[in-house]
């Protein structure tokens, strides 16, 4: 005869089972989503947020991410170079911050902006 283990969790599951709580769930039946060919690895947290309704509730560190792809079209705002350098010290600063875990959010990896290269692209942009 063999003997067959059933851990707490596997019981557990099981008598959810039983009870039906597994029945009728959102998506039960239906394909999963499909991402289509340009992978994007926040689909899960822009689904939660879209699902939960949580438009204010992005973590600080997602917020950078999209202010640094957002930098560029900032720039135009800024009247003197002066103002310039100070935000890019002040994006750089944060972007610091998050690297070393001090901001709530998942990790980040973003690299700090070259400010001389910044300054470039916002005077072409003004010429």
């Amino acid at each position: 005869m063999t003997s067959w283990y059933e851990s707490h969790i596997d019981k557990l599951i099981r008598e959810a089972q039983e009870q039906g709580q597994f029945d009728n769930l959102p998506g039960a039946g239906k394909p999963l989503p499909d991402h289509g060919e340009l992978y994007d690895e926040d689909w899960w947290l822009k689904s939660l947020a879209h699902r939960e309704d949580l438009a204010g509730g992005v973590p600080p560190t997602l917020r950078l991410r999209r202010e640094v792809e957002d930098f560029p079209s900032t720039l135009r705002k800024y009247r003197t170079e002066e103002r310039v350098r100070c935000a890019v010290a002040e994006l750089n600063d944060r972007i610091e911050r998050a690297r070393r875990g001090l901001i709530e959010g998942p990790p980040t990896v973003l690299r700090p902006l070259d400010v001389e290269a910044v300054l470039r692209d916002w005077r072409s942009g003004r010429a």
